[in-house]
């Protein structure tokens, strides 16, 4: 019972803090059947604080980036809040563009289990986080080519004309979204740019932790080659069509964040950057492929526009 009163106390915080929750609103909790028992918490949170709580189980997906069911993307655009506590990710999909339309806040926790809900990211100083990111996000915004380098190899791509997505885990006006724990700025690569090779050396959605470094190839802005069975098994789950282009940069902005094997707190990891393979319409790209499998580098070198960003995971600008 201790347990239980624990954790609906914090849902009962990310309510109020992150969603700034109001009277009269109506929340919606998005679960699947592995992550059912996660999501009772918000919806116990959400009715103690005298709000409608629905709450929707769905039949777990396959693949982060597949549409939840019609029943559910219609709910979601109907709801004040929707949070979305589930084993592969909706971030990326339509049902959360659209709900984020019908003005929507939308806090997506794939993946979450009950030491993250408790521990490491999402428990971190969130005015800082928010601070951090829009800091980040400017200077991507600003910029017009981006270089990954670790353990000698290099990835090169455009972001010229694209925009930077803070995700800063304050979610308080209609129509904001992102993860929840949060922390990362993330963009848009240029379709068609990245060139080159890039290390993975931390975890891969869907994956874990990686036993051992992933070499990953990319041309005219496909991933052509991944190197060991951890790089087939990526392959595998990426498919042979558009699930294969480069769709997405990121860095880590959260302090508190930790390599779990999660990459819902993973790529939040202060210092980190990762990139992610698939879809992309829903932030600033055209790729729709039902798929989006993000990579995580850990102490990585970063050049933007030719100026060194971060060095080895620390921050020079």
């Amino acid at each position: 019972m201790e347990d239980v009163k624990r954790y609906t106390e914090i849902a009962t915080k990310l309510l109020k803090v992150n969603l700034a929750v109001q009277t009269q609103e109506t929340v919606l909790v998005v679960t699947d059947s592995h992550k059912e028992h996660i999501g009772r918490f918000f919806v116990t949170a959400g009715r103690e604080l005298g709000l409608e709580s629905v709450h929707i189980t769905m039949s777990p997906r396959q693949k982060s980036g597949e549409e939840p069911p019609f029943v559910v993307s219609e709910a979601m655009c109907a709801a004040d809040v929707v949070i979305c506590v589930t084993e592969h990710s909706l971030t990326h999909t339509k049902a959360r563009k659209r709900a984020v339309k019908a003005g929507a806040r939308v806090a997506t926790m794939p993946g979450l289990t009950l030491d993250m809900l408790s521990e490491g990211a999402i428990t971190a100083d969130y005015d800082e986080v928010q601070s951090l990111t829009e800091r980040v996000s400017a200077i991507l915004d600003a910029g017009k080519t981006v270089v990954i380098e670790k353990n000698g190899e290099r990835l090169t791509f455009a972001i010229d004309g694209q925009r930077a997505m803070s995700s800063t885990g304050m979610f308080t006006q209609k129509g904001q979204s992102g993860n929840l724990p949060s922390g990362e700025s993330y963009i848009a690569p240029v379709e068609g740019t990245a060139e080159g090779t890039v290390i993975i050396d931390q975890s891969i959605a869907g994956i874990g932790v990686v036993p051992e470094p992933v070499k990953l190839k990319v041309m005219d802005g496909r991933l052509v080659e991944a190197s060991g069975l951890t790089g087939e098994r990526l392959l595998q789950m990426l498919g042979d069509a558009d699930g294969r282009l480069l769709c997405e940069f990121g860095i880590g902005t959260n302090k508190c964040a930790r390599v779990t094997g999660n990459v819902l707190e993973d790529e939040k990891v202060y210092g980190t950057v990762h990139i992610a393979f698939g879809s992309n319409s829903t932030f600033g790209g055209t790729i729709d492929a039902g798929v989006h499998i993000d990579c995580v580098v850990g102490e990585p070198n970063v050049w933007v526009d030719g100026v060194r960003v971060i060095d080895r995971g620390k921050w020079v600008r």
